[in-house]
């Protein structure tokens, strides 16, 4: 009897040494802000597709890309990108199981890009330290307080970073001793590799907006290629530097050429093409998911109102109601 126990334990343990098990990923939404509070009606979508993680993301605001002065919650703000809201929206989703990242980020008026944030002298930019400071202090004071996962320090702000590196390397010395959980910096997709501080986060984090084929609608084997060079080059940073890569944002707009030039939100591209969407987002799927390097990713973006988000005439990053939201239930059933 005692053979056959120790033969069978052999089997069980060959059996389960012969099983890829899968290691859990975070599948992460960018949960966009709203006017009001939100409820446990407008968690269950996001439930529905398995995702583990959302990113909250409380504004400050730039007047123009020379301004030195962030603003923010003010009372012209919606509810959800403002202090309150943050933790209301926090309190909701980690009942439900979703862990949160807390991702401040810069709004500049017009939409203009964050990364072209400029001062035009040294008075100016300690000034913007100081006013970046207090706003990403507060929120950092803010994610410890509500047991966030993860903190994300800021977004696509490239010549902020090149002009005041050593700004920056203190400034994550400040916010370690306000949170304690995992820390990460939101790069933007040709900006990541010069980041200098990636050695004091937890993550390397990138906004994934890849550029993978000119063409109307890519195949999936098409898009497939085109990422081949970026996740070679992701890989030898995660393999330099030892640490896992998170995708800060990701996804593809259902919209005529996507994977062109995926970053743009261009509200003059109206061309819907469900297809482009759908194939874009499963080539990003399959070339980085099953990767030990890789941490995982949040979806740009999700609304909260999941009955009106999205549809099938709809142009934007949404997979809300849409055949690439059934794609990325199933992605992330797998994780």
């Amino acid at each position: 009897m005692r053979i056959f126990l120790v033969f069978a334990s052999c089997l069980l343990l060959a059996s389960c040494s012969m099983t890829s098990i899968k290691p859990l990923k975070i599948n992460g939404v960018s949960f966009v802000a709203s006017r009001d509070s939100i409820n446990n009606s407008h968690v269950n979508p996001i439930i529905n597709i398995h995702a583990n993680y959302a990113a909250l993301m409380p504004f400050g605001f730039i007047k123009d890309l020379e301004h030195p002065e962030v603003r923010y919650n003010s009372n012209r703000q919606w509810f959800g990108e403002t202090r309150v809201g943050v933790k209301q929206y926090v309190d909701v989703l980690k009942n439900k199981g979703i862990k949160v990242m807390v991702k401040p980020q810069i709004w500049v008026s017009r939409g203009q890009f964050t990364g072209f944030i400029k001062m035009n002298n040294d008075e100016e930019w300690l000034q913007l330290e100081t006013t970046y400071s207090k706003f990403i202090l507060e929120y950092a004071r803010i994610a410890e307080d509500v047991h966030a996962d993860i903190f994300c320090i800021g977004t696509e702000l490239e010549t902020f970073i090149d002009y005041r590196p050593d700004y920056w390397k203190q400034l994550i010395k400040e916010i370690r001793a306000l949170y304690s959980g995992k820390l990460t910096y939101a790069a933007n997709w040709n900006e990541y590799d010069r980041t200098p501080f990636w050695d004091q986060l937890d993550y390397i984090g990138i906004d994934a907006y890849f550029p993978v084929s000119d063409e109307k609608t890519p195949t999936v084997e098409v898009c497939k290629a085109g990422l081949i060079p970026y996740k070679e080059a992701v890989a030898k940073c995660s393999k330099t530097l030892k640490k896992p890569i998170l995708f800060t944002e990701f996804g593809y707009r259902s919209v005529d050429f996507s994977g062109k030039e995926p970053w743009k939100s261009d509200r003059s591209m109206t061309d819907v093409n469900l297809e482009a969407q759908k194939n874009t987002t499963q080539a990003l799927f399959e070339t980085f998911w099953n990767e030990n390097w890789f941490a995982g990713g949040f979806l740009w973006k999700w609304h909260h109102n999941n009955e009106k988000a999205g549809g099938e005439n709809n142009s934007r990053f949404t997979p809300q109601n849409k055949p690439a939201e059934a794609l990325i239930k199933d992605m992330y059933a797998n994780y």
